[in-house]
């Protein structure tokens, strides 16, 4: 009589990882979809109506700036899940294990300090002015809920007599009071950013190393671009 193999456990399916959040300026995107308008529109004029040299001037000028316009409005962005952050500058792609990550700081920068190195977030810009629009209407949503308390209170006192229904009608009429001070929108995902950090930064998933790559692709093209326009400057 033969006894039968214990069999092994089926393996449990893993939670699926949920998909990158992804942080971009709104600003520099509009701007840098209007300068690509601005110099396409005035390169392809020159290509096509130019005389004499112009028309290769345009077109190693076109060749140099395109590239750079795009890194520094349309290229930058930061994508974060459970495992790392992936910040994406304008001439840089670097993937940072939350592990690896000692802290994100904001001062006049958004910046990431991990292994002993900064990092900075050129899509999460500190906006000074959005900072102060928040802090006005901090101190106005703090002058007008202590508003709401004193006339509260005192109708809540001169109704006490009257009998609790109808203050307890009066009090559900109140609007809710957000909780939290208001922030400014680089402020927030800075917070973000930094909840990820304390609730994945010890996990094994988020363990690795840093990893830097250069953007060869924005690189590459803005190199070619300004030596061909070297070149026809020097030619004269």
């Amino acid at each position: 009589m033969t006894t039968p193999e214990p069999q092994s456990p089926a393996p449990q399916p893993s939670a699926p990882q949920l998909p990158d959040r992804i942080y971009r300026s709104p600003a520099a995107m509009a701007g840098g979809f209007l300068l690509l308008g601005i110099a396409g529109w005035l390169g392809v004029d020159a290509i096509v109506s130019g005389e004499g040299r112009t028309p290769w001037l345009a077109l190693a000028s076109l060749i140099l700036l395109v590239p750079l316009v795009v890194a520094f409005t349309l290229r930058p962005a930061v994508f974060a899940n459970e495992e790392r952050l992936r910040i994406r500058n304008p001439f840089r792609v670097i993937a940072l294990p939350w592990g690896q990550i000692e802290s994100l700081r904001s001062g006049y920068s958004n910046e990431v300090v991990a292994s002993g190195r900064k990092f900075q977030l050129w899509a999460v810009p500190v906006s000074l002015r959005g900072r102060k629009k928040a802090a006005r209407r901090e101190e106005r949503r703090g002058a007008e809920g202590a508003g709401r308390g004193g006339a509260f209170g005192g109708g809540l006192s001169g109704l006490s007599g009257a009998g609790g229904m109808r203050g307890g009608a009066f009090g559900g009429g109140r609007t809710a009071v957000p909780d939290g001070p208001v922030r400014a929108e680089t402020d927030r995902i800075m917070d973000e950013l930094r909840g990820l950090l304390e609730t994945h930064g010890k996990s094994e998933a988020a363990q690795g190393e840093v990893t830097v790559r250069w953007a060869y692709e924005i690189v590459g093209p803005a190199v070619a671009g300004a030596v061909l326009l070297a070149i026809l400057i020097a030619m004269g």
